[in-house]
């Protein structure tokens, strides 16, 4: 059966893997198209921006685009513009979702590993389903593939390109670079303080309205989880302010919106003076996560 087998999205300029379809083939001529398929993602600047290469009944396609590029493995009957159309969709999804800001940011393989989900949703789509969008982007990749027909890379000359011998391929891939945060403020080290006063405060009330709920009923279940809930928000807004982590924004903005909820549902249990506070804090370690920006190590050989 002719179909998409892998897909996954690389960063262009060291083939660092951000997020891949979750795939079980243990065919052997699959695994060797996958580390073919690695070898190729850490030069994939030598090449022009579509490509395909060949691998006894697979074959490798690959869209780059800016900083990053979508590769896919499929076998050799599936139309090449149905791949390629299939890597420009996934190119869509993939710059709707993440900015070159966090793509260029990334240090560790997978980063972005929620957009796994995606991929298998959008190959699944291609594989066993077709729709009007589908058949509008064939017509438009099929002429840009008329146009200007994608590289045919050779896999021996990729092979002597990283250096391969014996089949065991030494990659020369680019380090990520590391990062760290700017110097924590005065008022970074306040939202610290307060958070974790906060987050004790919420364990405290809600280990003691446990054991009291647990004894006599459990009706007061909904206030035990109203407290431990901002409890584990206040410490992981902690962590979010020490330390780096992909979007930011979307998990303060959860954390926020979870601490203020709970506050209200709390209402009874806390005056009206003891939730404002609760959710003064949440508001300035909100701030003081965001402000707080990331400041890229650069290697300083010679330096003291």
């Amino acid at each position: 059966m002719s179909m998409i087998l892998f897909a996954c999205v690389v960063r262009v300029r060291d083939g660092l893997p951000l997020s891949a379809s979750t795939d079980f083939h243990l065919d052997q001529d699959f695994l060797e198209c996958r580390k073919k398929l690695k070898a190729l993602s850490s030069i994939l600047t030598c090449y022009p921006d579509r490509g395909t290469a060949n691998e006894r009944d697979l074959r490798i396609h690959f869209h780059s685009s800016g900083d990053v590029a979508c590769m896919g493995i499929c076998n050799s009957s599936y139309p090449a513009v149905m791949a390629f159309c299939f890597l420009d969709e996934l190119q869509w999804e993939f710059a709707t979702s993440y900015d070159a800001a966090s793509v260029g940011l990334a240090s560790r393989p997978y980063a972005f590993l929620e957009f796994d989900n995606v991929i298998q949703k959008v190959k699944s789509r291609f594989n066993y389903t077709s729709d009007a969008q589908t058949k509008f982007n064939l017509e438009k990749i099929r002429e840009e593939l008329r146009l200007h027909p994608p590289a045919l890379v050779k896999l021996e000359e990729l092979e002597m390109r990283n250096g391969m011998v014996n089949g065991h391929a030494e990659l020369h891939v680019e380090p990520a670079p590391a990062y760290r945060m700017q110097p924590v403020s005065a008022l970074g080290i306040l939202s610290l303080v307060l958070n974790i006063m906060c987050g004790a405060l919420n364990l405290i009330r809600g280990v003691h309205l446990a054991e009291y709920s647990f004894q006599e009923d459990h009706k007061g279940i909904g206030n035990v989880i109203a407290f431990l809930l901002p409890f584990a928000a206040c410490f992981l807004s902690c962590y979010l302010y020490l330390f780096y982590s992909s979007a930011r924004k979307i998990k303060v903005f959860v954390l926020f919106v979870t601490v203020c909820l709970c506050n209200f549902y709390l209402y009874g249990l806390r005056n009206v003076w003891q939730i404002l506070f609760h959710i003064g804090v949440a508001c300035l370690s909100s701030h003081q996560i965001l402000s707080r920006q990331v400041v890229e190590k650069h290697s300083d050989f010679g330096g003291v």
